[in-house]
């Protein structure tokens, strides 16, 4: 019995160890806290009559990724031009809409001759384009030039972007480069513009897409939200905490949208058999989509406060690095795709809707009462 006590004892003291350094390793201090909030509350939610579930494919598009030269970056995008319509053309959501991919193109890889290849995806009815932007030691007047001059060629030169229905103001959705969003590394990468949010507003910047960003030390404390968050002047990472999206309660002056995508401890996939891995809404080489990943995402049931039954998962993939190309376009999208129409198409109970990022945007707006 005494031996028996202290391989127990040893075996929950290996796995209190193994937990902290799970939590060293993967920033989780950031966020472990809200993490468990949000389980407990989750748990308690009554399940919904019909639930729709909104899927948006956001990818950090970057032809030109490693160094290469142009031809390179040409032929990735070549790739996509040639394959991805016809591989969207053979699945449907709910409504029988095919899938969308929304590429969040970086302002700094611009290449005239890339956009109209991808606006010519876009024109097969498969996608869209929005704001991606790599940056360091930056300044908020050489921020915002940046911006406006990139949306302005977008929408120019290419019929890319929209304008807002009310103020004709030209407007994006945004994902910041390294997940630095607000100047938010610790160390200072990758931005260097406090008040990072108040010069996207600024520049017609609706929503951001950046989070999660885990295992990165740039991960909020806010979690499989959708809120609004403010700037505040000579502050950083002001998107840490903000105010939750509910139904009657649209946005204020100065407050910019985040929708963030699913961040779980995956306890099915566990590391020694003991250590949960992490699920941080990323499609890649390393970590394939799978009909499990997709149910936990849904798991996560991020929605509009008060709108229980519309459910939100984003996902963000890398997909013009090589690796992560082979991977979507031979078969990565179609065990996706399958994996999603099966759980939330085809079964009782849920409708899914194939959404862009500005799509999405106008849903939840419309929740909300915007």
């Amino acid at each position: 019995m005494i031996m028996w006590s202290g391989i127990t004892a040893g075996i929950l003291i290996l796995g209190a160890f193994g937990f902290w350094r799970l939590l060293a390793s993967r920033n989780m201090q950031h966020w472990i806290g809200p993490y468990i909030k949000h389980r407990l509350a989750r748990r308690k939610r009554p399940a919904a009559g019909v639930t729709d579930v909104y899927f948006c494919l956001a990818d950090h598009y970057e032809p030109f990724w490693g160094g290469a030269d142009q031809q390179t970056a040409l032929e990735r995008v070549k790739r996509w031009h040639a394959d991805y319509p016809k591989l969207a053309a053979r699945h449907h959501d709910s409504s029988g809409n095919p899938p969308q991919h929304s590429f969040f193109y970086p302002e700094e890889e611009y290449d005239e001759e890339i956009l109209n290849l991808i606006k010519a995806i876009c024109d097969e009815g498969v996608g869209d384009v929005d704001i991606h932007l790599h940056h360091d030691r930056d300044t908020a007047e050489g921020l915002e030039w940046k911006l406006n001059r990139f949306k302005k060629t977008l929408w120019e030169k290419h019929g890319l972007l929209r304008k807002d229905p009310d103020t004709g103001e030209l407007v994006y959705s945004f994902i910041h480069g390294n997940w630095a969003l607000d100047n938010s590394h610790p160390e200072g990468h990758w931005c260097g513009v406090d008040n990072e949010l108040d010069v996207l507003v600024r520049t017609g910047c609706i929503m951001d897409m950046t989070m999660p960003s885990a295992p990165s030390p740039t991960q909020t404390r806010k979690i499989n939200s959708i809120y609004f968050a403010r700037g505040r002047d000579g502050c950083r990472k002001s998107h840490d905490r903000g105010r939750d999206v509910a139904t009657g309660e649209w946005g204020r002056e100065g407050e910019l949208l985040m929708l963030q995508g699913p961040l779980e401890l995956n306890w099915a996939q566990r590391k020694l058999g003991i250590l949960p891995k992490l699920e941080s809404a990323e499609l890649s080489n390393d970590a394939p989509p799978t009909p499990e990943r997709v149910r936990l995402w849904g798991k996560c049931a991020i929605h509009v406060k008060g709108a229980d039954d519309s459910i939100f998962i984003k996902i963000h993939t890398h997909g013009a690095n090589d690796r992560n190309l082979e991977m979507l376009l031979d078969g990565g999208l179609e065990t996706l795709w399958n994996a999603l129409e099966s759980e939330y198409r085809d079964r009782e109970g849920f409708r899914l809707h194939y959404v862009s990022a500005w799509q999405m945007y106008n849903k939840v707006k419309e929740l909300a009462g915007g």
